[in-house]
């Protein structure tokens, strides 16, 4: 799909992944969404590209439609919808203290898990009534899992599972908006330089880059977004979970 004059939505646009996506798309020429909690700093990132920022729970039902209306009526039904909005609070299940707050783990799964599916059910159904393109396609959700649905480490229960939902979720979606032309994808991004890491101390970073075979760093928020706009584009790619992790195999620990 040539994204350029089309709407796009990203989550958890104000930084990280979201960010390096929103520009990456409106350097294509779309009109971009950036939805997040943080409306001062996604509106940062919206004046630097041109887009506008939105505020958005994505675990809210309410919120979500009202920013999916407010989206669309200022630059019409998107075509592209690209989900990073997510939290991953580590905590063991049985820590100390006892057994995790049962609240604790909900919360990852509501933003994570519920937060994207919400996203995903109102941007395919405006996607599913427009008209169809020279390709055949009404558009197209990219989703965020985590290599973290596969290895995922003590301390991440909670997170594992959201992100293997996630995985989860995209095939039967792409089945089921098969045959309207709307893709469904996902990246499963390794350990990235986001914001979620930078708050780590220096020598931790530094470890964490180091374990991956190659390249031995942490990923750039922009080599997701390059993924991202690969998928947009190659029509035959559809219903698959993507990794994007440098060959890292999470340890336990």
């Amino acid at each position: 799909m040539d994204v350029s004059g089309h709407s796009a939505i990203v989550t958890g646009g104000a930084s990280g992944l979201g960010a390096a996506t929103a520009r990456a798309l409106a350097a294509a020429g779309a009109k971009v969404a950036l939805m997040d909690l943080n409306t001062e700093a996604a509106g940062v990132v919206a004046d630097e590209i041109g887009g506008i920022a939105i505020s958005c729970d994505v675990s809210s039902a309410t919120s979500a439609e009202a920013a999916v209306a407010e989206a669309r009526e200022k630059n019409g039904p998107a075509r592209v919808l690209v989900c990073c909005a997510g939290i991953a609070p580590p905590k063991k299940i049985v820590g100390r203290n006892g057994p995790q707050e049962l609240e604790a783990f909900a919360k990852i799964i509501n933003i994570n898990l519920i937060g994207t599916f919400n996203m995903m059910r109102l941007a395919a159904a405006d996607m599913l009534a427009l008209d169809a393109l020279d390709t055949g396609e009404r558009g197209i959700v990219i989703n965020t899992a985590s290599i973290a649905a596969f290895e995922g480490q003590i301390g991440q229960a909670g997170y594992a599972a959201s992100k293997g939902g996630v995985a989860s979720m995209t095939l039967p979606a792409a089945r089921e908006f098969a045959s309207k032309g709307v893709r469904v994808l996902a990246i499963a991004p390794g350990i990235f330089g986001t914001p979620m890491l930078f708050g780590l101390p220096d020598e931790v970073q530094e470890s964490l880059g180091a374990s991956v075979p190659f390249p031995s760093r942490l990923g750039d928020p922009a080599e997701y977004a390059k993924l991202a706009m690969h998928m947009i584009d190659n029509v035959m790619m559809n219903g698959e979970v993507v990794r994007l992790d440098g060959a890292l195999r999470m340890q336990p620990i």
